[in-house]
């Protein structure tokens, strides 16, 4: 009899287990032949909770100066004042926030105007002695005008095409699209203004959620498994706090030596070229690279030569930072070789776009992390823990 009821036991289980495969097999297929629809639920929901993407972004950056904040408050603040203490401290934080991001602009902005119209008030001036030059080199040589006539006619008829053909049609999308245009601003905007709410609310209950969060996963699973996913929170936060953080100084470092040393050189529109090198420096591996080109494209439009000057300069400044400053600073906070920070920056950026080129090597790192210590305890298992001191295996 009991022979009997572990075979039915069996049974059961078998079938509960084919229609369980059969059930993941159509949720599987669904899935596959449903996927732009199911895509396009999800930018739809996306596009509905950017306010929160925007205010939780902010309050993460903001939250380390609010914990300050709080707690020098509480030390200052008398007994029946501490209550007042994390509301004054979030709005500590957004003063200071705000009080730092107008001192940037008020240093910045001036010198950025000041160099572009610098730029545009020169740039006639430019092309005319350019094209005077032209005419002199042209009147002694014949093969050369007749050879820059024949493709001057050659590129206007086929800028004529383009226009008719090309042109035209861009501008009518354009300027159908530009309402789109103005309803995504305007719509980024209030996301924005909305955000700072959320911002607000998130960083006066950021210890409430906290406690929330970690009362839902203690009730999920295990206190084992429940403490190693706090740790790797906690990992993944230090991780993102120290690498960005790390950039962002680096960077602020990198563009005032490019300021400094542009003025003692003279290579024109200083400020403007330290700007863009600084803000493009954040970007990993590509970023000096990417601020390079603009930068040496406004010197050359003044002086070619210090154009010449100024990529030398670059090389030089961009191997002080790969080499002494970016690996002081960081500290060599995500711990990954050269190779992974490469690929984790080709792979989320062609996933996210530039918010991956950004984001993409702290992810990678949590990720390899992640890896990296279930690959240890699959060693441990089978009793191979050598292989993981072997560095170069």
């Amino acid at each position: 009899m009991q022979i009997k009821k572990e075979e039915q036991k069996k049974y059961i289980y078998r079938i509960a287990a084919g229609f369980a495969v059969l059930a993941l097999a159509i949720l599987f297929f669904f899935f596959l032949f449903r996927l732009d629809y199911l895509r396009g639920m999800v930018r739809r929901l996306f596009n509905i909770m950017m306010p929160f993407v925007y205010g939780g972004v902010m309050a993460y950056a903001l939250r380390m100066p609010c914990n300050f904040f709080e707690k020098r408050l509480k030390k200052w603040l008398p007994g029946k004042l501490q209550k007042f203490a994390p509301g004054a401290a979030v709005f500590l934080s957004f003063f200071s926030a705000f009080l730092v991001i107008y001192f940037l602009l008020s240093m910045v902005l001036p010198q950025l105007v000041t160099s572009i119209s610098g730029i545009i008030n020169t740039l006639p001036g430019e092309i005319t002695k350019f094209s005077r030059w032209l005419q002199v080199r042209l009147e002694e040589d014949s093969v050369l005008k007749s050879y820059l006539e024949t493709s001057v006619n050659s590129i206007t008829q086929r800028l004529q095409a383009w226009a008719r053909g090309d042109l035209l049609p861009t501008l009518q999308s354009m300027m159908n699209g530009f309402t789109s245009t103005v309803t995504s601003v305007v719509t980024t905007i209030a996301n924005l203004g909305i955000g700072l709410v959320v911002c607000m609310y998130t960083l006066n209950s950021r210890k409430t959620f906290a406690r929330q969060g970690k009362a839902v996963l203690y009730s999920i699973l295990k206190p084992k498994w429940a403490e190693r996913v706090l740790r790797e929170i906690c990992y993944a936060d230090e991780m993102f706090v120290g690498f960005f953080g790390g950039k962002i100084l680096d960077s602020a470092i990198i563009g005032l030596l490019c300021y400094i040393f542009s003025l003692i050189f003279g290579f024109p529109n200083a400020m403007l070229v330290s700007v863009i090198v600084g803000i493009t420096n954040i970007i990993p591996y590509f970023g000096p690279y990417i601020g390079a080109v603009p930068s040496t494209l406004l010197i050359l439009m003044v002086d070619p030569v210090k154009a010449v000057w100024f990529v030398v300069f670059i090389i030089i400044l961009q191997q002080f930072d790969g080499n002494i400053l970016g690996p002081r600073l960081l500290a060599n906070s995500t711990g990954l070789s050269g190779f992974w920070v490469l690929f984790s920056i080709t792979l989320f950026g062609g996933l996210f776009g530039f918010i991956g080129i950004l984001t993409g090597v702290p992810v990678f790192a949590v990720i390899y992390d992640i890896i990296r210590k279930l690959v240890a305890v699959g060693l441990r298992k089978h009793g191979k823990e050598e292989l993981m001191q072997q560095k170069n295996a």
